[in-house]
């Protein structure tokens, strides 16, 4: 007896390209590199993308939370730390959700002991091997290789960095920028 042959059945899947990662490189914080990204976003979605804010930090700034209007923001998952319970990116609901473009602010940030992976640069790696494109915001001094160099001239040791070699595989960088006479008005 042949047994009938039903479509798709033996053929595997096509293995699912890896994401495309955008970030948008300030020289400091507070230079508008969330407010950037936003402004981006929002245009992606008036075009017809499928644009998800996986998570942002709007500091309290006005400008930057309005800009989150009509964009859908995915709940943080809790996470129980020290008698606290800490708010942080939920990985698992983002691959699932599945966007086609996926905001992942402050590329650099220290994850809560009991998440996945230390740093939101690991999570950002996952979700690009997911297949999704992600947009992330990055300040220079929290680059590995200048950490050195930002402690001989701030005096202060960065806690929170990002190997050089996971900007390198950055598909776009975008600079952003203001005049020192800018930022200290904000």
């Amino acid at each position: 007896m042949i047994s009938p042959v039903l479509p798709n059945e033996g053929i595997l899947a096509a293995p699912r390209k890896r994401g495309r990662l955008k970030v948008f490189l300030g020289m400091s914080p507070g230079v508008g590199k969330t407010y950037e990204m936003l402004r981006a976003a929002r245009r992606r979605k008036a075009e017809g993308a499928d644009v998800v804010v996986g998570v942002v930090e709007t500091h309290g700034r006005k400008e930057t939370m309005s800009l989150l209007r009509g964009l859908e923001v995915m709940a943080r998952k809790p996470i129980a730390y020290r008698e606290r319970t800490l708010l942080e990116f939920d990985i698992d609901a983002a691959i699932e959700r599945r966007p086609a473009l996926l905001l992942v602010d402050e590329y650099a940030h220290s994850n809560a002991t009991g998440s996945r992976h230390p740093k939101r640069w690991q999570d950002v790696e996952e979700i690009l091997d997911a297949g999704i494109d992600v947009w992330t915001t990055l300040n220079v001094q929290h680059l590995e290789s200048l950490s050195d160099v930002v402690l001989r001239i701030t005096g202060v040791r960065q806690r929170e960095s990002v190997p050089d070699s996971a900007l390198s595989r950055a598909d776009d960088i975008e600079l952003v920028d203001i005049t020192p006479e800018e930022l200290r008005k904000r």
